[in-house]
């Protein structure tokens, strides 16, 4: 089925809201979007969504460097791993040939990579709501918990080998640069702050993709007309994301994203409808009783009732330490 332009970019618009409303990388929804319901193959949309990012990255970037939110040094040793690597990606694929077999690879590792990103939107709130606990503390102490962004002291080559793995995954996927390396540099640099965190993330993600598309235009398989419907929507939906991310239930929002994603995933690996369902429902049932858990645990000081905590975990709204309402990803909305 050959996609319509205005279908494709309804489906841009609707990722992009997402992106900018949660600060989601979009070639985790775009890319198995377009293979899973409208027939393109993986290699054209792999490459067709790493030039539609291409795009639109800079300009997430350029806000950042201008709130200061960037790590230039932390910038500078993901980026000299990450952009040689996402060209080797497309050159791995350019070698495996240009038959059903690249095609079938791409989808496969396209797989493999949602699972994992959905696994890293779990990881992620889980870290974030640790770090919050770990200053929390160190407030009560008297100690400074603020660190200025260029004040943090950069591990080179873990740092090297984050970008040169995720430059790779991206080269090959479209998927990576927001979901998968901001994780990493999250279990690397513990007290970064979100915001640091999204700028550095986002501000090394455009050579990155840069090159990528490069290697897809020079190597994949580029189509214009698809691009093209892409940011028809994708530009104005992450512009309107943005101005009502601070209102919308950004938790809700993710958690189902974690089930969409992992069933894509599964999907383009090929599970049978029975495998997905009983998937599907262990997360839905298991999910918010383990995530009360995490709740409980941080806040120990706290009496909140089973309902409570349920509400919580199911909305991604949690008791924050004054006693306000709080995301447990607070700050990080920010589109990429």
């Amino acid at each position: 089925m050959d996609p319509t332009w205005w279908a494709v970019a309804i489906a841009g618009l609707f990722v992009g809201f997402v992106v900018g409303m949660t600060g989601m990388g979009g070639g985790a929804l775009m890319t198995p979007m377009m293979i899973l319901l409208f027939g393109v193959a993986p290699l054209a949309a792999v490459s067709s969504d790493l030039v539609a990012s291409m795009i639109m990255k800079p300009v997430g970037g350029a806000v950042h460097l201008r709130r200061g939110t960037v790590n230039k040094d932390l910038v500078k040793w993901l980026v000299i791993g990450s952009v040689p690597a996402a060209f080797a990606g497309v050159l791995v694929l350019k070698w495996i040939g240009d038959g059903q077999q690249t095609q079938d690879i791409v989808k496969a590792s396209l797989g493999v990579a949602l699972l994992f990103a959905a696994a890293s939107m779990v990881a992620k709130a889980l870290l974030d709501l640790r770090k919050t606990q770990r200053l929390k503390v160190a407030a009560a102490a008297g100690e400074v918990v603020e660190v200025p962004v260029e004040g943090i002291r950069v591990r080179r080559l873990p740092t090297l080998a984050v970008g040169v793995l995720g430059g790779l995954v991206v080269g090959m996927t479209s998927v990576g640069s927001g979901s998968l390396m901001i994780v990493a540099l999250l279990l690397l640099y513990p007290t970064i702050r979100a915001g640091q965190l999204v700028g550095t993330d986002l501000v090394q993600a455009v050579p990155l993709v840069a090159s990528a598309s490069l290697g897809h235009l020079l190597f994949g398989d580029f189509q214009l007309d698809l691009t093209a419907s892409l940011l028809i929507g994708a530009l104005p939906g992450v512009y309107v994301g943005a101005k009502v991310s601070s209102s919308a239930p950004g938790g809700i929002v993710r958690r189902a994203l974690v089930i969409v994603l992992l069933a894509s995933g599964l999907k383009l690996l090929d599970a049978g409808t029975g495998t997905l369902v009983i998937v599907l429902a262990a997360v839905a049932v298991i999910g918010p009783v383990l995530w009360s858990t995490v709740y409980r645990r941080a806040r120990p000081d706290r009496a909140v009732g089973a309902r409570g905590l349920m509400l919580a975990a199911v909305s991604g709204r949690w008791l924050a330490w004054g006693g306000s309402q709080k995301s447990d990803d607070e700050g990080s909305r920010i589109p990429r």
